[in-house]
């Protein structure tokens, strides 16, 4: 078993941290997310939903992280089991990162750049505090401020991303 919890390493209080540990509030906005695009996926069935917890093996070697990811089903089952049990070794359509009280929008704009360096299509951030939105395709971005709903056709069909439940 990989990252069985014996190997992991303990904090000096005794607990246990993967070092992708996220607060109450990151790790219920995520949950949100994922509800949306779960309920959006489960009546288009277009795909694979992923959370924060995969790591994704990119064509020039990086293994990223997401919060959450999409990937298309006809790329998903193209894969061997192997590869669908480690990193998968693929560009998800689409990625979702979620500012943290501890990140600055800066950090969140440079992972969005290296991701499009990596060939994602559409990079979606949302910063909770400040209400914003930021789509990024290559060579595109839009920011919407204080948004009730972001569409993101065509390479989500249908999927319009509901912002408000995802502000604090």
């Amino acid at each position: 078993m990989r990252n069985c919890a014996s190997s992991q390493p303990k904090t000096p209080a005794g607990s246990w941290s993967d070092g992708k540990t996220v607060g109450g509030e990151s790790g219920h906005l995520e949950a949100l997310l994922l509800g949306q695009l779960y309920r959006w996926n489960g009546e288009m069935d277009l795909g694979y939903i992923f959370s924060s917890g995969t790591g994704f093996r990119f064509p020039r070697g990086a293994v990223l992280s997401p919060d959450t990811a999409f990937v298309l089903r006809h790329l998903w089952l193209a894969l061997f089991p192997e590869e669908r049990e480690g990193f998968p070794p693929l560009v998800p359509d689409a990625v979702f990162e979620i500012r943290s009280r501890s990140q600055s929008l800066e950090e969140l704009q440079q992972k969005a750049q290296a991701y499009l360096a990596q060939g994602v299509r559409l990079v979606v951030l949302l910063d909770p505090y400040a209400h914003q939105v930021e789509v990024l395709r290559p060579y595109r971005a839009e920011r919407y401020q204080d948004p009730e709903s972001v569409p993101l056709d065509p390479k989500l069909p249908g999927f319009a991303l509901k912002a408000q439940e995802l502000f604090l």
